[in-house]
């Protein structure tokens, strides 16, 4: 029981960790726009109609 308390709790701090990191990153490239625009996860090729001449409707 312990061990799945302890996996829980590892779980849930590497999550709060990862938003603390998005969070710390996206403030850099609002300070720094000669970077250009921070990459979000999943909004990679084949996530948005940008990628390989696709086509959005509006």
């Amino acid at each position: 029981m312990l061990n799945f308390i302890i996996a829980m709790a590892v779980i849930f701090g590497l999550m709060l960790a990862w938003i603390y990191i998005q969070q710390i990153a996206r403030e850099y490239a609002a300070k720094h726009p000669e970077f250009g625009a921070m990459k979000e996860e999943g909004l990679g090729c084949g996530k948005n109609c940008g990628c390989k001449g696709g086509v959005c409707e509006k």
